[in-house]
């Protein structure tokens, strides 16, 4: 592709250089540029890439898109922001593969995971061909792709689009983070239904309130962005989207919605219920544990009859599922007590995680987590009380701690617990805290490992070390 055919597709000032220079890759890294790259610069958080363009260069980049003029020998492309002109590059290098696929968004601050596999569970059943791409990892056809970002970068993403369509898929389910719509990751696509499950505390390290962070969800649901609006009206941000949307769909089990369930029953090994289904009533078996996953559930029902899948598909669909990796997963038993691994990290997740599990729970609950370094530290002292409100024992220790002293970490989060409950232990190695908590379980209680679900590392110091919790948990009790 010829510079000036990009011209065509992105916000630029001024071309330094000429039109007629092919361009064979896309690339924002200078790490990772190869001959014939246009090369991306912009002023980010931490670091400003335009420093790295003599670099780029070097490598054999054929062009670089920049926010201002640089002394370099290749064309350059001005632009008024270089990251923000990185996914309509990369929609047309990739010859918008994005308009060949059947695009689903999930947006939420929890559920967004859970809700992907549901559909992928359904839409298997009903003989669709559909990938996934989230926190879990990118999969479809035979291929999975070790998870990097929730919404990957959008030449990654774009250029895994292309290969989706070349596979033969249909439907894409894919997760949108907040910070995705705040960087525009996903500018220019046009997705057939976006899902919004759910906004609660995340992520203010980011946004610095609740506010901001609310009002970035809500900009994916602009009509021109979202076809269908699938939104949770139990959720007060939700109602907010309900309210200015004509295509919105609601679900919800408190508050009036066009899909929502009856008869909620619930064990250890799952949840049955009835689904009122825009006023088809139908019986559904869900392997998942938790109300939660009853909402997950209902999202994912009112996305795939929108896109024309019969309910007999759905209900087969979520029979089949049998788990999701590491979402208030089962995966051991132990002395008779049960131990589950959830990405619960934070205080909404943590709380309806451990609501969850008292119901079911026939002895004692315990709770072992920990909390982000450099990450919003606001919500560690909630965390803290939440769990001394719904556990009977707490197990406090590392989760991540990255830059950050553990041990202060695990300070800011005891002082939630310390008023309400002096029945917890701090312990900072976390396969130390999991064999610890171990021990102490006898028949009928519950452990909950929260903060890292199916994460496969513990980041340390800007190294990620190898770490699983279920592996971890496994080999402990041998």
């Amino acid at each position: 592709m010829k510079i000036g055919e990009l011209l065509q597709c992105i916000k630029f000032k001024e071309l330094i250089g000429g039109e007629d220079v092919e361009i064979t890759g896309l690339c924002a890294d200078s790490q990772k540029v190869s001959n014939g790259d246009l090369f991306f610069c912009y002023k980010g958080n931490e670091f400003d890439s335009h420093g790295f363009a003599s670099e780029a260069v070097a490598c054999g980049a054929a062009a670089i898109v920049c926010e201002r003029k640089l002394d370099c020998s290749v064309p350059q492309i001005i632009v008024p922001d270089g990251r923000r002109a990185i996914a309509p590059a990369a929609r047309a290098f990739f010859g918008y593969a994005d308009k060949k696929l059947k695009l689903v968004g999930i947006t939420g601050t929890n559920g967004k995971t859970t809700t992907t596999y549901i559909l992928k569970s359904i839409f298997d059943e009903a003989g669709k061909k559909a990938g996934i791409i989230g926190t879990l990892g990118i999969s479809y056809a035979d291929k999975f792709i070790s998870p990097e970002l929730t919404t990957p970068d959008p030449i990654y993403l774009h250029s895994v689009f292309a290969d989706m369509v070349n596979c033969g898929v249909e439907y894409v389910f894919m997760e949108v983070s907040a910070h995705a719509i705040h960087f525009e990751k996903t500018e220019g696509l046009e997705f057939a239904v976006g899902i919004f499950t759910n906004c609660t505390q995340d992520h203010l390290d980011f946004f610095g309130n609740m506010r901001d962070y609310a009002e970035c969800k809500k900009s994916f649901f602009n009509e021109k962005i979202c076809r269908y609006a699938v939104v949770n009206s139990d959720d007060a941000v939700g109602r907010q989207i309900i309210s200015s949307n004509k295509n919105a769909v609601s679900y919800g089990l408190k508050n009036p919605a066009d899909v929502f369930a009856v008869d909620i029953q619930e064990n250890i090994k799952g949840t049955s219920f009835v689904i009122n289904l825009f006023d088809e009533l139908y019986e559904m078996n869900l392997k998942l544990a938790a109300l939660h996953n009853v909402y997950n559930a209902m999202g994912a029902a009112a996305c795939a009859r929108i896109l024309g899948v019969e309910t007999a598909y759905i209900a087969d669909g979520l029979a089949k599922l049998q788990s999701v990796t590491g979402r208030l997963e089962l995966v051991a038993k132990f002395n008779g007590a049960d131990i589950f691994v959830d990405f619960a990290h934070t205080p909404d997740g943590l709380e309806k995680s451990l609501q969850a599990l008292k119901k079911l729970c026939g002895g004692k609950l315990y709770c072992l987590f920990g909390c982000g370094g450099n990450r919003d530290r606001t919500k560690r002292p909630v965390m803290g009380r939440i769990a001394a409100e719904n556990s009977d024992f707490c197990i406090v220790t590392s989760d991540n701690p990255r830059y950050e002293d553990p041990y202060e970490i695990i300070s800011e989060i005891e002082a939630g617990i310390k008023p309400l409950n002096k029945k917890y232990v701090t312990v900072t190695e976390r396969e130390t805290a999991t064999e610890y908590a171990i021990n102490l379980l006898e028949k009928g209680d519950i452990l909950l490992v929260a903060g890292k679900g199916g994460e496969y590392y513990q980041e340390i110091m800007g190294i990620k070390h190898s770490y699983n919790d279920a592996s971890v948990i496994k080999r402990i009790i041998g």
